[in-house]
């Protein structure tokens, strides 16, 4: 049979380990996007699909052509309108769909964009679980048309979404409690309004004090990533002036959501992991918890002394995804602020994670930095250090073999993870950029991690030693 157009392959380097993310233009277009749909289409055969996209200027046209691809491929397609990755993994499986593809370039630079797709039940799509084969049948652009087109409409599933979000949290038992909301300017600010709504409604003591609430395309205040330290003060001002229990950031797709104390200080989402880890176990005694092995002895502390089961995955949302279906675990936590839960398809969510918080904040009567302070100091870390170097590999073959004759335990579930009576390390490549990442621990030894720091440095070569 002859397919739709030529038949000279092309390689299509948007598409990556995890997702697919590309410049726009050269990488990633309309063009390239209705591809994606139609390929999406052809492998999974969907019946009915959902789209979505973030605040991003390109973001509602790559949307729309994604929706020509899958409706010329037969493919029933529900648009949600601007949304956060979440949304459409809720709508995944609460409208119980075949599958469903997200519009968005996260924290990525102000020209790119990209996609995160998911199959039935909101299993996630990628590499070895159908990305490539997708990859391969976009790049071919080679297409037997459909016995009838898919039809296009538009749902929202807002209030349904809120519902589901509320389940996690005793509303009635929320005592009175200001929150400094930022969204950066993305698509997090009509999920806060909505249950913002949701309080009023039902005279829950909470109030919002919303930074850089409207989406905007141009990102005039940066692209949301919370992540990165430069990031940060204005959320942590906010808080101050305020006077505010707890500040909440998120990045431009609203699935990772990051903290700030009512002092203003930043919290590691390593230890946002144990809390939250602590606060299902409290609920539900015995449950496994599933954490990446770049930071894991506060984790496993709390853990097994509140009668869980920790289990290590190797990091990404691919991994823990999986690894919790195996295990039926409830709760997964990255160090990245990536927060997985069972009871939302195994997915991560950013708006779970702070709800949670609030509700231990009501629970315990204590402030967030009391709730966090003691493991800070039980387990200080150096948090996530990036590097730019030739040849990672290399790279880390350097630091194990000048730790070597100190016999550490050496474990390869993502990288290199090197373990010393004291303190440990994990050094591992990124999947998503040209970055090699060190995370250092130790037990109640700050000092420690800030040497060891400068030790690895100097073994590559940048800095001093200790």
């Amino acid at each position: 049979m002859s397919g739709e157009t030529g038949t000279t392959p092309t390689c299509l380097s948007c598409f990556k380990a995890y997702d697919i993310r590309g410049k726009l233009g050269t990488e990633l277009n309309e063009d390239i996007a209705r591809r994606i749909g139609r390929a999406f289409g052809d492998y999974l055969r969907p019946r009915r699909a959902v789209v979505g996209g973030d605040a991003r200027q390109t973001s509602a046209a790559l949307k729309q052509a994604v929706a020509e691809g899958l409706m010329d491929a037969g493919v029933d397609v529900i648009d949600l309108g601007m949304t956060g990755s979440e949304e459409i993994y809720f709508a995944a499986f609460h409208l119980d769909v075949d599958g469903g593809i997200e519009v968005t370039a996260s924290h990525n630079p102000l020209d790119y964009n990209g996609m995160k797709l998911v199959g039935h039940g909101a299993r996630p799509i990628s590499g070895d679980s159908g990305l490539d084969a997708i990859q391969k049948r976009a790049e071919e652009n080679r297409f037997v048309p459909p016995q009838k087109r898919g039809v296009l409409t538009r749902q929202s599933i807002l209030e349904a979404y809120v519902d589901h979000l509320l389940g996690y949290i005793e509303t009635k038992s929320l005592r009175p409690l200001r929150l400094v909301v930022d969204s950066g300017n993305g698509a997090a600010g009509h999920v806060v309004d909505a249950i913002e709504q949701r309080f009023k409604a039902m005279a829950v003591p909470v109030e919002f004090v919303k930074l850089r609430h409207e989406p905007d395309p141009a990102f005039p205040n940066g692209i949301p990533n919370p992540l990165l330290p430069e990031n940060r003060a204005a959320t942590a001002d906010a808080v101050r002036v305020h006077q505010a229990d707890m500040g909440i950031a998120w990045d431009g797709d609203f699935d990772r959501c990051f903290l700030f104390d009512e002092t203003g200080k930043f919290i590691e989402g390593y230890y946002i992991v144990g809390l939250l880890a602590e606060a299902f176990l409290r609920q539900h005694p015995g449950a496994r918890i599933i954490h990446d092995p770049r930071l894991i002895w506060n984790t496993v502390d709390i853990v097994t002394r509140c009668g869980g089961q920790p289990i290590q995955s190797k990091t990404g949302h691919a991994f823990i995804k999986e690894r919790m279906r195996q295990e039926d675990a409830l709760y997964g936590g990255e160090m990245s602020a990536h927060h997985y839960f069972r009871d939302f398809a195994y997915c991560d969510s950013g708006m779970i994670p702070w709800l949670l918080v609030i509700g231990l904040l009501s629970e315990t009567g204590k402030p967030l930095s009391s709730l966090v302070g003691e493991r800070e100091t039980a387990y200080p870390c150096s948090g996530e250090i990036n590097y730019r170097v030739a040849d990672a590999q290399a790279a880390m073959r350097k630091v194990e073999e000048h730790f070597a004759a100190d016999l550490p335990v050496i474990d390869r579930t993502d990288g290199l993870g090197l373990a010393f009576d004291a303190w440990r390390l994990n050094l591992r490549a990124s999947n998503t950029e040209p970055l090699l990442r060190l995370n250092v621990e130790s037990r109640a030894d700050a000092g420690i991690v800030a040497a060891k720091v400068r030790e690895i440095e100097w073994v590559w070569g940048m800095g001093s030693g200790c």
